[in-house]
This record gives structure tokens, C-alpha cells and sequence, in this order.
């Protein structure tokens, strides 16, 4: 197609979607003033279509209407047309986004808006066919000559609409902050009333991880041991690193599953997934010791590390669903293909991933996926569970080897800040409760990537690609990246990550802070503006960027002693509280902040040359409600918190301390261990 066609502007950009439809005969511009000024200057309605590179309906939407000669025509000379990388710009999205939903049309991508040349919206919509878009155009072409006013009226109540506070959308302005166990199992109540009691998850079809709702019922369980939530929240485990979700030979999870069963993925592969769910099994495995939480994160991590990590130390976006233009063929196979590899073992291997020769996908593929545990398995057919786990690892290298040999699924090779502290904090928490010292090795490697090509001072940018960071870092690049460096300092006590941790959100307080509402916008006040300045409170696939900012305020108001950081943070979640009792799914990630002030946050400083075997012995232990601090060299500690903590006689001390009061100072872990637990057992975590 390139050969023959000449490139738009697109050509210039380093987003992979944008770089996709740079051959296409559409004129797109890239979201921008030139295109901006071109709809005024030519009095044309602008059409925005907004996508990703791993999506798979933007690619059948650019091959049926984008790449062909005659649409293009209708769409050259009747708008100005603009493509957007969501992932780049969560700005756009998010306002044109909101946008649509006012319109009535459930969201999605590609999606596709059209607006006056005020940029304004009036008319929106996510997938068309082609003769569909054509009609379309036309019509809107039509009615923009023809009835300006009108849809220029409808513009502005769009418009008018989006720049509607989200406190008040929502009644959000009462301030509520009374902490109660009782609103606490309420919250818990009303989560599971959406609990998928057979195969785990929440509702019904399509199901999507979901990490910060499962992390909360982890949270859930070790301060009301309700067996209801670890239940549900080892089943949905189970039943994802089993399904076809999960790429049982090579690792790592799929987006979401188009069916109930966690069966039949979504292909793509993206990181801020992977990432989050790599906390979530390694924080899962602390708690109940279940070895499959163990495997999946150790693959998953080698997934990462092979496929989506640059040889710089950044971690690339996503991989496509698609290679050769067809969905899920780089990871399906014919039980014909099976045979053929695995001879005599192909009808174990078969019966272990429930292949047939029917297939359970397209074209008699099938997805494998497993239904029951190794020692189930092994049991079943009269095999020692050490032959059987050798057998699975064989067959895993020799389908990888296969594997190697297709072609690839595509590669968005762009580096987006949050996505990569969303991995960077999960390399962190598995570091703390493996031990793993490559773990941490990956970390380093990545933390300093965004300190050297990501941030300048306390500024960040949002995305990086062959040398160049473009774009202003938005709030959730801030906040997620704050978190990870607090994470980072927890497993460390290198106090360097917990002070740029501080200096980020000292940055958001300065830029992003709205002091009438007392939230934080998405966007940096020196950003460009939009039509609209949005402000996140709901968690989505990646947890909202205001949750994350008030949970980060509580975490370094207790390091630093910033009562200013503690107030405001209980401000945010007072605002919310309401709304989360009711919602918890939409909110869980504040009703995990929520758990961390029903009862006083631990602060666990462990002073002397030993402070890091100490903390690994902790680590053995659930103990979600607190914070790790320590010194190990004897030079002492700028963080208020470690102020007049000593090594007693030189020996390794550790001082459990809440509100500010600390217990007696002892010297082992053991002990340590009791005066966190205040004499009481600690919640009973079964393993599967």
C-alpha cells in the first residue's frame, strides 16, 4: 500500500496507531492547532476518530472505510479529519468520550466524533460499516450546511454539558468522613451482589480483570475473615490464570474475555494489565501461599521481560490481537498442529488443555485452557505431579519454539509513563514477596529509564519513542509513578525514590490542583486546553487518578508528617464515600484507601545493618495496612518518620509505631509480628 501511496501527515508522528493510517488516502492531521485552525479557516466540521494500536475493530474500521479511495473522498473534502491515539492523549478521549455517552451511545473504540469548528460536538458513534460511515458523512455534511444553527445549539449544550463538575454530576459536595466497620461490610455487600458465583469475576460477559476490585476483597477478608470475599476472589484467580485469558504457554493476560467463562480473550495483550495483575497474584500469594498465584506471576513476568521490555529499560504498550490480519492465529492451534509436534503425548497434552478436533475458536483452532489443578490432574491420570510438571514445561518450550516461527502479533512500541509505573510497582511488590533479586534488577532498570527519558525535573512527559518524549505527563502519569517510587522505596530503603515520590506530588499540588472542588484535575494547568477540563474519580481497567492521589497523600503524609497531605487526602475520600458505599465497583480503589483508615495505618521502621533480612522475613506475612521504612547505613535519614530511631547497642531494631506512638523497640520479626497483630490471630488465608 506505502509503495503507491503518498503519506499524510501522520507520517511525522511516532504514535503506532497514528503511523497506521499514515498511508491512508484520508488527509489526517494529528490532534492539534494546525488542524484546529484549518475547521475555522475553511468553516468545515472536524471529525475525530480516536483509537489504538491494539484495537481490533480500528483496524477492520481503517481497512473497510479509511483505506479506501471513494470514503476518503467524501471525508477530504467535506471535514477536517483528525486521528487520536487514546493512549497518547486520555485527554481527548476522555472528553469526547463523555461526550458520546451524553449522546446516548454506549462508548467504545474506534470512536468516532464529529464536531463544529469550535470543536464542539454534535454527533458521535464508535464502529460503522462502510456504506454506513458513507451515508453518514453525507448526511452530516448535508445538515451542516443546511442546519448550522441547529447543530451548533446542540454543540453547546454538549459542551455546556461537559464542563458540569463532577462533584456536582454525581452529588459528591457533601463531606462525610465518619469511618465505620458498618460501612465498611456494606461496601462489601453491595460488591458482591455483582459477584459471577460460578465462574468468577463480576456480571456477565464481556469480563475484564479488574485488579482493583480484587485487591480491595483481599483487603476485605483480612479485616472481616468474610469467607464469602476470599471465596470469590480465589475463584476469579483461579478460574483467570486457567482460562484462555491466560496465555497458558508463554504467559502474561489478554485484555479482557468476550464470554463468561475467562475462555475465549480479546488478544491483545496490554501492558497496564500485566502490570497490575502482577501485584495483584503476588499480593494473593502472600496471603494464601497458593502456588498457581506463585507461576502465574513468574510467567508473566518472563512474558513482560521477553516481549515488552526495550533494550533501554522501558516497557513498550501493548501487542496487537491480530497477526496476518486474523485474530488469536500467533496463539491457537489445530489438534492436527498438535500431533504433528508432540506425537505420542499430543492426547495427554490434549486432555490437559482440552483440545479437539472440533476446535473451541474459529477454523477448528482451539484456545487451550486448563479446568483443573496439576495435582487434580496428576491424580486423575496415574502420574507423579513431578513427571506431569516436567511434561507441561516440555510441552510449554516446544510450542514457544513453534511460536517463534509465526509471524508475530504487532508491536505498540511507544513507552506511556503510568502504564510503566503501573509495571513497575508490580515488579516492586513481587520483589517484596518473592525475594526474586532479578525482579529487582528490572526494576532499577525501568526506574531509572523514566527518571533519564521521562522526566525533567518535576515535570513528566506522557510518552517516549526513538529519543523523543512529546506529550505533558496528565494526572495519572503523576500519580501511578508516585506510587510505584513509594513501593519502590518500601522493598529498598533507598530514601532517593520515597523524596522523587514527594516531588511529583508536590508538582500536582502546584498544577493539577483544583482548591474550590479539592480534587485534582486530569490535565496540567500549563497544558494545552480543551474544550472541557475533566476531573477522574472513577476507576476504570487502570484505577482513577484522584484515588491514586488520595492514597498517595495518606502513604507520604505518614513518612513526612505532612498533616496538609493527610487532611486534603481525607477530604477526597470524603467526598466520594457516599457514592462508593453504593458503587464499590466503579470505586474500589477508594474503598481500599477506605480500609486503610478504618483502623491506624502501621508505620514499621526497622533501623541497623540487618534492615533488609528483617524486612524480608516480614514479608512473609500479610500486612496490608502498613508502611515500610528503615536505614541500614548508620548515616542517618532525612524522613521525619526515622527521626531518634536508632540501632539499640548497634543490633537491628524495629519499632512498630501507629499515630505516632511507637511500641516497645524490638530486635526480631517474630516479635515485631506480634505487635502488629495486638495479640489477635491474623485472618486464616487458605489455600486452595
Amino acid at each position: 500500500m506505502a509503495a503507491d501511496r503518498k503519506p499524510n501527515r501522520l507520517i511525522k508522528e511516532s504514535s503506532p496507531y497514528l503511523l497506521q493510517h499514515a498511508y491512508n488516502p484520508v488527509n489526517w492531521y494529528p490532534w492539534g492547532e494546525e488542524a484546529l485552525q484549518k475547521a475555522k479557516q475553511e468553516d468545515k466540521p472536524i471529525l475525530v476518530s480516536i483509537g489504538y494500536a491494539a484495537c481490533h475493530w480500528c483496524h477492520v474500521m481503517e481497512h473497510q472505510s479509511f483505506e479506501q479511495e471513494k470514503i476518503a473522498t467524501v471525508m477530504n473534502e467535506h471535514f477536517v479529519c483528525i486521528k487520536v491515539d487514546r493512549e497518547e492523549r486520555p485527554d481527548v478521549d476522555a472528553v469526547y468520550m463523555d461526550a458520546l455517552q451524553a449522546m446516548g451511545v454506549r462508548g467504545g473504540w474506534p470512536l468516532n466524533v464529529f464536531l463544529n469548528s469550535e470543536a464542539k460536538p454534535f454527533y458521535g458513534g464508535t464502529y460503522f460499516p462502510p456504506q454506513q460511515w458513507e451515508n453518514l458523512l453525507t448526511n452530516i455534511a448535508e445538515a451542516y450546511q443546511q442546519n448550522r444553527q441547529e447543530l451548533n445549539t446542540s454543540a453547546e449544550q454538549f459542551a455546556q454539558h461537559l464542563n458540569v463538575s463532577e462533584l456536582d454530576k454525581y452529588g459528591l459536595q457533601k463531606k462525610n468522613f465518619h469511618v465505620s466497620e458498618d460501612d465498611f461490610k456494606l461496601i462489601g455487600y453491595n460488591l458482591s451482589t455483582r459477584f459471577d458465583r460460578k465462574k468468577g469475576g463480576l456480571g456477565e460477559a464481556p469480563k475484564f480483570p479488574m485488579p482493583s476490585n480484587y485487591l480491595f476483597l483481599l483487603r476485605y477478608y483480612s479485616q472481616t475473615s468474610d469467607y464469602t470475599a476470599l471465596n470469590q476472589l480465589n475463584l476469579t484467580l483461579r478460574e483467570m490464570a486457567y482460562g484462555g485469558i491466560y496465555d497458558q504457554i508463554g504467559g502474561g493476560f489478554s485484555r479482557y474475555s468476550v464470554d463468561d467463562d475467562w475462555l475465549v480473550p480479546h488478544f491483545e495483550k496490554m501492558l497496564y494489565d500485566n502490570g497490575q495483575l502482577i501485584s495483584l497474584y503476588a499480593e494473593a500469594y502472600q496471603a494464601t501461599r497458593e502456588t498457581l498465584y506463585h507461576d502465574v506471576v513468574y510467567e508473566t513476568i518472563n512474558f513482560v521481560e521477553r516481549e515488552l521490555m526495550s533494550k533501554e529499560g522501558g516497557f513498550y504498550a501493548s501487542l496487537d490481537a491480530d497477526s496476518e490480519g486474523v485474530e488469536g492465529k500467533y496463539y491457537t492451534f489445530t489438534k492436527d498442529e498438535l500431533h504433528a509436534l508432540l506425537g505420542d503425548e499430543e492426547p495427554l497434552f490434549s486432555k490437559y488443555y482440552h483440545a479437539t478436533a472440533a476446535g473451541n475458536f474459529e477454523h477448528n483452532q482451539n484456545i487451550l485452557h486448563r479446568r483443573i489443578s496439576d495435582e487434580d490432574f496428576a491424580k486423575e491420570n496415574q502420574l507423579e505431579l513431578e513427571v506431569l510438571q516436567e511434561m507441561v514445561q516440555g510441552w510449554k518450550e516446544q510450542l514457544m519454539q513453534v511460536r517463534a516461527t509465526r509471524v508475530r502479533p504487532g508491536l505498540d512500541d511507544k513507552t506511556l509513563t503510568s502504564w510503566n509505573a503501573l509495571m513497575l510497582k508490580g515488579l516492586a511488590d513481587a520483589y517484596y514477596v518473592f525475594g526474586n533479586k532479578h525482579f529487582l534488577e528490572l526494576a532499577f532498570r525501568n526506574a531509572n529509564f523514566i527518571l533519564e527519558h521521562l522526566k525533567t525535573g518535576s515535570k513528566l512527559y506522557r510518552n517516549y519513542k526513538e529519543g523523543k518524549a512529546t506529550i505533558d505527563g496528565f494526572l495519572e502519569d503523576y500519580a501511578l509513578l508516585s506510587r510505584a517510587f513509594i513501593r519502590l522505596y518500601e522493598v529498598t530503603f533507598d530514601e532517593k525514590w520515597l523524596q522523587e515520590a514527594k516531588a511529583l506530588t508536590d508538582y500536582t499540588l502546584n498544577n493539577f490542583f483544583d482548591e474550590k472542588e479539592r480534587l485534582f484535575y486530569f490535565t496540567d494547568q500549563r497544558s494545552e486546553k480543551l474544550i472541557a477540563r475533566k476531573k477522574e474519580i472513577f476507576d476504570n481497567v487502570v484505577p482513577a487518578s484522584n484515588s491514586v492521589m488520595a492514597t498517595n497523600l495518606h502513604l507520604l503524609g505518614l513518612y513526612f508528617d505532612e498533616e496538609r497531605y493527610t487532611t486534603l487526602s481525607d477530604e477526597m475520600l470524603a467526598k466520594i464515600k457516599d457514592l462508593m458505599i453504593k458503587e464499590p465497583t466503579h470505586l474500589s480503589n477508594w474503598a481500599s484507601l477506605y480500609f486503610h483508615n478504618l483502623t491506624p495505618t502501621a508505620e514499621v521502621a526497622i533501623v541497623g545493618p540487618e534492615a533488609a533480612e528483617l524486612r524480608a522475613e516480614l514479608s512473609a506475612f500479610y500486612l496490608p495496612n502498613m508502611i515500610l521504612l528503615g536505614e541500614d547505613t548508620g548515616a542517618g535519614s532525612s524522613i521525619p518518620l526515622l527521626e531518634d530511631k536508632i540501632a539499640i547497642n548497634g543490633k537491628t531494631t524495629i519499632y512498630v509505631c501507629y499515630n505516632k506512638t511507637c511500641q516497645l523497640p524490638v530486635h526480631t520479626a517474630a516479635e515485631a509480628l506480634e505487635q502488629l497483630r495486638g495479640g489477635q490471630d491474623e485472618p486464616k488465608f487458605p489455600a486452595l
